[in-house]
């Protein structure tokens, strides 16, 4: 027994050293193959751990309207090229706008050939509320909603970076049109307008780029719905056209003055709402949408004595069946007058001066700010300007004007709500 037990002791002592050099061989192995991976890594003579590589990839955009991406791991850009990219995407004008870019939106086009002629401007009916919606109107770069008379506004659409196969219904034109197509150098389309202004702009430097509706003009302006309402609208790549064949000078015109940056200013106050009341017909309200980063509008629906009987609606475009939207909305406080001896109501005939300057508030992603328009010249565009002088910038995009009159009222009902109530002068 005793024997047994001892021969089972020494084989199993064996057996232990054996295992314990195999052991030590095993670690002896390990240790030379990390030790081979150390000196193959390419970290190994960098501070930090592998994953700080990202911060060499192009940074996070801030928060504008371009989404934020996440950085690639393919063909990264140093940050510098980034930022460049960034700030000749985001900044333009005054001046010295490059050819592929729109003066008046600020944005490149996909068609700089469409730049190479003159903004066509086309006079659009928004009343009677029946015949709503307009054609074409949400194409439009630049649009001017003023009031025209008896209670009512009409619109000065202007259009250069793309054309609109359908824009309408064409109206008569108005005398506050004649320093609009002085500013844009534009060939006008109009329906129609009374004796008095139509003698003020024939007398024009611009009166042979006017198109009005004759007895040969159609096309590029026809009607339409004949049964109907017959309707008056025009294809803006058939009118650009029609200018050029009828000898009207239709090459790209130098229209530099407004200045764009996709990053907004500082100093703005809460706006994600706005309305304007021209009269108890005539109200219309832009509503904020942080999505899209876009003013939304709404137009009148009833006759409305004050404002709690306002009713409204999605003012919607019948070419692309879209509601109306806008990067800028901007409200001009300008001096109206009657011309021609007219006083208020029926008959009168409004103008606008606008070859001054005054006060005005302009929206753009969800803030306002109070600056000052400017028109020194006829000739010149119409510009904004900062308290300190320096030129707003607009927002990349499409923009909306409405002209009130200098002593309307104007309010901040509560926290981001704006209202603006329209009186004359």
């Amino acid at each position: 027994m005793i024997k047994s037990y001892g021969s089972n002791f020494i084989k199993a002592r064996k057996e232990k050293t054996v295992l314990k050099k195999t052991i030590v061989l095993k670690l002896i192995t390990c240790l030379i193959i990390l030790g081979l991976l150390y000196a193959c890594n390419p970290f190994a003579n960098r501070k930090g751990s592998p994953t700080e590589v990202v911060a060499t990839q192009s940074p996070v955009v801030p928060a504008t309207d371009m989404p934020t991406e996440a950085p690639s791991s393919e063909n990264p850009k140093p940050p510098t090229e980034v930022q460049t990219d960034l700030e000749s995407a985001s900044a333009y004008g005054p001046t010295d706008f490059p050819s592929d870019v729109n003066p008046l939106t600020g944005k490149k086009v996909s068609n700089p050939e469409l730049l190479d002629r003159r903004p066509l401007a086309v006079k659009v009916q928004i009343f009677p509320r029946g015949q709503r919606p307009a054609w074409g109107v949400s194409l439009a770069d630049i649009v001017y909603d003023y009031y025209q008379n008896n209670g009512l506004t009409r619109l000065h659409t202007v259009f250069y970076e793309q054309d609109s196969e359908t824009v309408g219904p064409i109206r008569s034109a108005r005398l506050p049109d004649i320093p609009l197509i002085n500013m844009y150098k534009s060939i006008f389309a109009f329906g129609s307008a009374e004796s008095r202004t139509i003698d003020r702009l024939y007398n024009q430097d611009f009166a042979d780029r006017l198109i009005m509706e004759g007895y040969d003009s159609c096309p590029p302006m026809c009607r339409v719905d004949p049964n109907g309402f017959n309707y008056l609208v025009t294809n803006t790549a058939e009118l650009s056209a029609y200018a050029s064949s009828q000898g009207i000078d239709n090459t790209r015109q130098n229209l530099d003055g407004m200045s764009f940056n996709q990053i907004a200013p500082t100093g703005g106050q809460l706006a994600t709402q706005l309305s304007v009341r021209v009269s108890i017909s005539a109200y219309s309200r832009w509503d904020y949408n942080a999505t899209n980063g876009k003013y939304l509008r709404f137009q009148d629906t009833v006759e409305a004595y004050d404002q709690a009987s306002e009713g409204y609606e999605a003012f919607t475009d019948r070419l692309t069946d879209q509601q109306v939207s806008a990067d800028n909305v901007v409200v001009l406080l300008a001096t109206y007058n009657y011309a021609f001896g007219t006083k208020p109501g029926t008959g009168e005939v409004i103008n606008i001066k606008l070859t001054e300057s005054g006060k005005a508030y302009a929206f753009r992603e969800g803030q306002v700010f109070e600056v000052k328009w400017q028109n020194p010249t006829s000739d010149d565009l119409l510009t904004l300007i900062n308290p300190d002088g320096s030129l707003y910038p607009f927002k990349p995009g499409n923009t909306w004007f409405h002209i009130i009159g200098q002593s309307s009222k104007v309010g901040n009902l509560e926290d981001g709500i704006w209202r603006f109530e329209m009186l004359i002068p």
